[in-house]
């Protein structure tokens, strides 16, 4: 699998409109930035889940087999 292409235009862009700011808002702004990965990393776990129609059931599979069955 090939590594994504960064778009370092975007990059640079960013890197100097944050230049200005102190140590501790660049800190800030990292920890916010990991943060909103990992709730989209979440989300999109769920959502793949979700795909699937699974659902929750306190039958055992045999139990689910022979309703079906029966049905």
């Amino acid at each position: 699998m090939k590594p994504a292409k960064r778009n370092t235009t975007i990059v640079d862009a960013y890197a100097s409109l944050l230049g200005n700011l102190s140590a501790d808002d660049k800190l800030a702004l990292i920890s916010r930035l990991g943060e909103k990965d990992e709730l989209t990393s979440h989300k999109r776990k769920s959502s793949f889940r979700k795909a699937f129609g699974a659902f929750v059931s306190d039958k055992s599979a045999d139990e689910i087999i022979e309703d079906i069955r029966n049905s």
